[in-house]
């Protein structure tokens, strides 16, 4: 039976001590999408995942992951479901065929369909020539590509992703996007947290934002961007020296909210006469323009906005401790 939505919470509760972790957290997944869980350090996503993925139990509320209870049924959840945490979880001293292989033997398949399974995954992720190599040999993207080929092993429906691409470079990266895009393409829903917001971008078909344990904006990234005040002006004067004062006289005009990065002023656009304004002030000033351009919000600015800071490895609230540091957990079940 195929379920409208994959992946539901509702008001979903979970304490550590005296941190609340989740606090009445909705969020739904259709079936055959990605979903989008963006938050800073410590907001709640990686016990979101790991309640989903049933390592964890909520102290509150209702989950569902294919319309099963992730408390009641979680061996049904646990046979249906893949999971990939922060850092790869394969045993480095195997090889990249015999970590697909335990893995097949740990869901109860047949040695032979085990091995045919492993060889398969070998060769969709282009592990096939590194297959007798042991995994500490692999290079970074090697081992990623290789614990989501484990994730897969069993065939599942529902993937939970918990930020994949950490500490990759981009064209690791790269490659894990058109992976799931494939694995999206063929049916597979997707819950991915990430650090990365225009991983979110690309990938997401919607987007929920927590932080603090509670969600605090959801759509799609074209919806979230909208909200945020749809366009951003960027102002980089010709002279750099002029950069401190194009600043402040920008900021004159537009607010608080503008900011200067890599010699570029930003600043949101909620009013049709800011540009006119800025041009006159800056021409007043004796400061010439090299670039002057109206753009869209970027989920960058959007999490800005919502949260009053930017995300990132260095760049989200500190975590608040206990439960919402990376896991290495793989939930395996015998079907």
């Amino acid at each position: 039976m195929t379920h409208a939505y994959a992946i539901q919470a509702e008001g979903l509760v979970k304490h550590f001590k005296e941190t609340r972790a989740l606090d009445g957290v909705d969020l739904a997944a259709r079936t055959g999408t990605v979903l989008g869980l963006l938050g800073p350090n410590g907001a709640g996503k990686t016990t979101a995942v790991r309640i989903f993925a049933t390592l964890l139990q909520p102290d509150a509320g209702r989950a569902e992951v294919a319309g099963h209870d992730v408390v009641r049924e979680a061996g049904a959840v646990r046979s249906l479901i893949g999971l990939t945490g922060q850092y790869a979880a394969v045993d480095e001293n195997l090889t990249g065929t015999e970590n697909l292989l335990m893995i097949g033997r740990l869901l109860g398949m047949p040695r032979g369909e085990a091995r045919a399974r492993a060889t398969e995954l070998m060769e969709r992720f282009g592990l096939a020539d590194a297959a007798g190599r042991a995994a500490k040999t692999f290079s970074g993207g090697m081992r990623r590509r290789l614990d989501l080929a484990a994730s897969l092993v069993g065939r599942p429906r529902i993937l939970f992703l918990d930020e994949p691409t950490t500490g990759l470079d981009p064209r690791s990266r790269g490659e894990l996007w058109e992976m799931l895009r494939g694995l999206v393409a063929e049916g597979v829903t997707a819950l991915l947290t990430t650090q990365y917001l225009n991983e979110a971008d690309l990938l997401a078909d919607r987007i929920v934002v927590v932080d603090r344990g509670r969600v605090i904006a959801e759509g799609t990234p074209d919806e979230l961007k909208s909200q945020v005040g749809g366009q951003v002006l960027q102002v980089r004067p010709v002279r750099a020296r002029e950069l401190a004062a194009a600043h402040a006289l920008v900021a004159e005009a537009a607010g608080p909210q503008t900011q200067v990065e890599d010699e570029v002023i930003t600043a949101p656009v909620n009013d049709p006469e800011l540009m006119p304004a800025v041009v006159r002030r800056l021409d007043g000033a004796g400061i010439a323009v090299g670039e002057l351009t109206l753009r869209r919000s970027s989920l960058d600015e959007v999490f800005l906005a919502l949260t009053g800071h930017r995300t990132g490895p260095d760049g989200g609230r500190p975590g608040t401790g206990a439960g919402t540091g990376g896991g290495t957990e793989r939930a395996v079940s015998a079907s």
